[in-house]
């Protein structure tokens, strides 16, 4: 699974007067034009309601060279255009929108004083060729002015996007050498998040009309009813034509050029986009929610309908903030902006960055001795933890592997285990509606569904035919289920095998028996236990902090329901595993806080069998879509996994890697890092692979031996409670 990002934005086209000429340009006029303060200001809330987090300032080029636009500034209390443009960026950024400002060849005094009030600028450097036809008539398109600009932003710490636009006369290598001299600029000051490679498309003259018009009503339709006009033109005589092949060839060259600098493609000006992304092309740009303002008549397909054609290619299509994460500290932002996003996207700052939330002050002092004492079992104290899982330092999270690693070797021996099993997830309506779930559908989506009893044995049989021991049983929360279809998957499992270990359904899936039977959890236990039920998952646990939960699932159960579920289990003589979701939106104290929950319960009850860190797949899911959450690097998933080891000191004896989240590969190199259990086959997979999940939905007992070998360990297959049914020894000459 790849990100293609997006941008969610409204363009305000503050001003068309241009001093320029361009020849390819409908946007621009040479009559005085402005927009009111009271329009600006409608624009912006009409785009705050609507979630929009992105204002695009788009202007012609110096409109301030016409008197009749200095008039009406003059009459609006404004010295100048940007300080005009200024006013508009703070009237955003009160309403928790960020702008990006488009305004053409600035001096380096104006490119500060929109610094203060921006998240982003961009200038498209369009052409090196000073002499192009197209261009004649436009001063402010001399190659070396726009550069000038471009390398005063850098100068500056001014995140910035700038991008060439092909088509226009200009040959093969033109395009190469405009493409070397932007990556020269961001070689020298590293500041180009983002290069547009942009076709040029012809456009009829807009006389006596509004383009800004013309564009939302276009974009209103197509994403009403899908049906976008698109008109085609001749092209003039100056222009050349543009093919896939010479765009493909862009594409490559810029990653070639540029690898750490995004790839914009426009998606409404040729239907080739999808192959440029298979490409490398990383981003779709602003799709505009009032359309494309410079090409009116050529809507942007709506988010929607481009994740919809994303999807089967396997591409996750995901918002961003017009200012790329890398970005995102006080280095290359104001103060002020980074307020507004620190208070309403703060999920878009990368995880270890501070202050995501809130300042807390990060104890880096405790890591060594907190590693000691983890190594010995002791209980951490939560400045501890979070102490170790915000660390960043090579030597010290090397500490921690090699401290997790002793404790494993101590407590579960240096074998490998792992469990023949099947997942079947029955049905996947669900009415709770978690933001990091893929899975969930309504009960009338065209994606629910919900396995009818024939299918449900069928793939019970082929579990027993495979030589599984375990099955595993979890769904969505169904609307219509009654206590007594949970009780009847249960017996008709039983039925069909009964030598199978039933391990099945999550605590919320018990406090939701509960609910709708009125009845106490002892007694539900008991009437599941009769049903064949020998041990339950631990999961929807996700982040026991109920902040942490109110953001990610706030019609989930909390914190201090699930422990009472869970212990009610253990008391009733069922066991469970217990879990965690990581990578998403908590902060390193609130997994500090979730590792004290699940130890203390631990010491209590006695109940648990292992400890399986998840970590989050944000691709198809609400957070990974909308709230700029990305997966977690393999580093840092290696590092929590070594943590979470060191906070169950002794309690917890099995550690396991979920290989369907981090991969086989990761999961492997996880066994240096305190793992001892591979967990299971599953033989299907859903939940997981919904969000996006690209390792795989089965493996099969040679793959998991293979792991275990590969990292020099012996493996053995278990019983779902940690009885050893066979084992596999090293191969002499591994072991030699």
């Amino acid at each position: 699974m790849r990100r293609v990002t997006f941008s969610r934005n409204v363009t305000l086209s503050l001003s068309r007067t241009c001093v320029s000429h361009c020849k390819y340009c409908a946007f621009s006029t040479h009559r005085a034009h402005l927009h009111t303060p009271e329009e600006v200001e409608q624009l912006i809330d009409r785009a705050a309601r609507r979630g929009i987090k992105e204002l695009l300032v788009l202007t012609g080029d110096e409109p301030g060279y016409h008197a009749g636009v200095r008039e009406r500034l003059a009459e609006l209390g404004f010295d100048d255009f940007v300080g005009y443009v200024a006013w508009a960026c703070e009237r955003a950024l009160e309403r928790g929108v960020l702008p990006h400002t488009n305004l053409g060849a600035l001096s380096r005094e104006d490119l500060g004083r929109l610094r203060e009030v921006t998240a982003s600028q961009g200038l498209m450097l369009e052409s090196l060729r000073p002499d192009l036809v197209a261009h004649q008539g436009s001063p402010t398109k001399d190659p070396q002015l726009r550069l000038g600009t471009i390398r005063a932003a850098g100068e500056l710490r001014i995140p910035f996007t700038s991008g060439i636009l092909v088509g226009i006369g200009e040959s093969r290598q033109d395009r190469f050498d405009a493409l070397a001299a932007l990556a020269g600029v961001h070689a020298e000051h590293g500041h180009l998040q983002e290069v547009i490679l942009q076709n040029f498309v012809p456009h009829r003259r807009y006389y006596g009309e509004e383009p800004a018009d013309i564009a939302t009503e276009a974009a209103e339709e197509y994403w009403r009813t899908g049906l976008g006009t698109h008109p085609q033109m001749p092209l003039p005589d100056w222009a050349c034509e543009i093919t896939i092949e010479d765009m493909l060839e862009l594409v490559g060259e810029s990653r070639r050029l540029m690898p750490d600098v995004g790839v914009q493609i426009p998606p409404n000006l040729a239907d080739w986009w999808p192959q440029l992304i298979a490409a490398g092309a990383t981003d779709l740009g602003g799709l505009s929610a009032n359309g494309d303002h410079i090409s009116p008549e050529h809507p942007f397909p709506s988010p929607h309908k481009v994740r919809k054609t994303l999807a089967p290619l396997g591409y996750a299509l995901t918002e961003r903030l017009c200012v790329y994460p890398q970005y995102l500290d006080r280095e290359w932002m104001a103060q002020g902006v980074l307020d507004v996003v620190k208070t309403k996207y703060w999920s878009f700052i990368p995880r270890g960055a501070s202050g995501r939330r809130e300042e807390r002050v990060i104890r880096r002092d405790l890591v060594p001795a907190a590693i000691a004492k983890g190594r010995d079992g002791d209980w951490l104290s939560e400045d501890e933890l979070t102490a170790l899982f915000a660390e960043n330092r090579p030597e010290a999270i090397e500490d921690m592997r090699q401290a997790a690693d002793e404790l494993r070797a101590e407590l579960a021996g240096d074998t490998v285990t792992f469990v023949v099993n099947r997942n079947i997830n029955v049905s996947n309506v669900c009415i709770v509606g978690c933001a990091f779930c893929g899975f969930g559908q309504g009960k009338r989506s065209p994606d629910a569904y919900q396995h009818p009893e024939d299918e449900f044995r069928g793939r019970i049989r082929d579990a027993v035919d495979y030589g599984a021991t375990e099955l595993c049983i979890q769904s969505g929360i169904h609307p219509d289920w009654s206590f007594d279809d949970y009780l009847a998957y249960l017996r008709i499992a039983k039925d069909e095998a009964a030598q199978l270990h039933l391990h099945a359904y999550s605590p919320m899936e018990i406090a939701h028996i509960a609910d709708i039977s009125g009845r106490p959890l002892p007694e539900i236990f008991a009437r599941l236990r009769e049903a064949g039920l020998g041990s339950t998952p631990g999961t929807a646990a996700e982040v026991l902090h109920d902040g942490v939960r109110e953001r990610i699932s706030p019609n989930k159960l909390p914190v201090a329901r699930w422990i009472e579920v869970i212990e009610a289990s253990h008391r009733s003589g069922l066991r469970s595993t217990s879990t965690v979701m990581f990578g998403h939106i908590e902060e390193p104290w609130e997994l500090a806080e979730h590792m004290r929950v699940i130890r203390t319960l631990q010491e209590r009850t006695g109940g648990f069998t292992e400890f399986v860190p998840l970590s989050f797949i944000p691709f198809q899911t609400l957070l990974g879509r909308t709230h700029g959450v990305e997966e977690i690097s393999r580093e840092e998933n290696l590092k929590h996994t070594a943590v979470f080891r060191l906070a169950l000191g002794k309690t917890i004896t099995n550690l396991q890697a979920s290989w369907v989240k981090m991969g086989l590969e990761t999961a492997t190199e996880s066994l240096r890092w305190g793992v001892n259990d591979l967990g299971g086959t599953l033989m299907e997979e859903s939940i997981s692979r919904l969000a996006g999940s690209y390792h795989g939905t089965r493996l099969d007992p040679p793959e998991l031996i293979a792991a275990a070998h590969a990292a020099g360990r012996a493996a053995a297959e278990r019983t779902t409670l940690y009885e050893i049914r066979r084992r596999y020894e090293l191969p002499a000459a591994a072991a030699a």
